[in-house]
């Protein structure tokens, strides 16, 4: 099936987009693909592609709220899940105290956004 259009990339709003693409740079292990200053892009090897935008007023979501939603998260899939909590703890993430399962962790990221590390499939 043909679309109107092709997906190009995720972009997250931030109060430091440099500081956020370094986090997600360590996550992910994407490359700097631009830095326009209040615009930052990160690219995978393979096309993926992951950007930070300047917000001076971002307010981010409260997880679990409905009072400001997390509107969105990112999911990144992991082989073990206790040694990349560990692993995004040390890069600056923050683990949110609501867990609603066993096979995936809720963490914030600098800015305040929900991302999950999920078990692989093995």
């Amino acid at each position: 099936m043909n679309g109107i259009a092709r997906f190009s990339l995720v972009a997250l709003d931030c109060p430091d987009p440099q500081a956020l693409a370094d986090f997600y740079a360590q996550l992910t292990g994407f490359d700097l693909d631009y830095d326009g200053g209040d615009w930052v892009q990160l690219r995978s090897d393979t096309g993926a592609t992951l950007a930070f935008q300047h917000a001076p007023d971002h307010q981010p979501p409260e997880w679990p709220s409905a009072d400001r939603p997390q509107q969105a998260h990112l999911d990144f899939d992991v082989v073990d899940l206790d040694q990349a909590e560990a692993q995004v703890l040390a890069i600056g993430a923050r683990k949110t105290e609501h867990q609603p399962g066993e096979s995936f962790r809720v963490f914030l990221d600098p800015a305040g956004h929900p991302f999950c590390l999920v078990q692989a499939p093995t």
